[in-house]
């Protein structure tokens, strides 16, 4: 004697259909959770005194395209280095940047040659490097005018030979 199973489907009635778009509009509206970051130790030199930041790499182009795009906020001793891999002039801008941003402007024997300190979030207006660069890193707005950071300091750092 053999049993058959039988199978119970119940219709999708409106409120499990509802429930469904409601999870899948959820779902679009959360933004992907971010792996935690890679960071590398990086000093600016400033006399004698050295300050200490832990750093993220923008070295691709999706990540210097990306940099630090729909951020709220970065810890104070954390930062943004891009490496443009090249010596060159280059441009920065803030779409899409929510916070206030100190830009540092290198050479590529670490010399700062540049600082756009407060930057303007969200600003679409270029913010040019005034002569060629290798690097560019972005701290919290006010960092470098309440450490003292001058053009002319040292950035050290693995991207850098002096």
């Amino acid at each position: 004697m053999s049993r058959s199973l039988r199978t119970f489907r119940a219709p999708l009635g409106p409120s499990v259909a509802a429930l469904a778009v409601l999870v899948f509009a959820l779902a679009l509206a959360i933004p992907p959770l971010r792996a935690q970051p890679a960071l590398e130790p990086l000093a600016i030199v400033s006399g004698d005194t050295r300050h200490e930041f832990q750093v993220e790499i923008a070295d691709t182009p999706e990540s210097r395209a990306r940099g630090l795009m729909f951020r709220r906020s970065m810890p104070a001793d954390q930062g943004m280095l891009f490496d443009f891999e090249r010596v060159g002039p280059v441009s920065m801008w803030m779409r899409n940047t929510y916070i206030s941003l100190d830009m540092l402007f290198i050479a590529e024997d670490g010399r700062i040659v540049r600082i756009a300190r407060d930057t303007e979030p969200l600003s679409e207006r270029t913010i040019p490097s005034g002569e060629p660069v290798l690097s560019v890193l972005e701290l919290n707005a006010s960092t470098t005018r309440r450490l003292g950071i001058e053009a002319g300091d040292y950035v050290e750092h693995r991207l850098f030979q002096r």
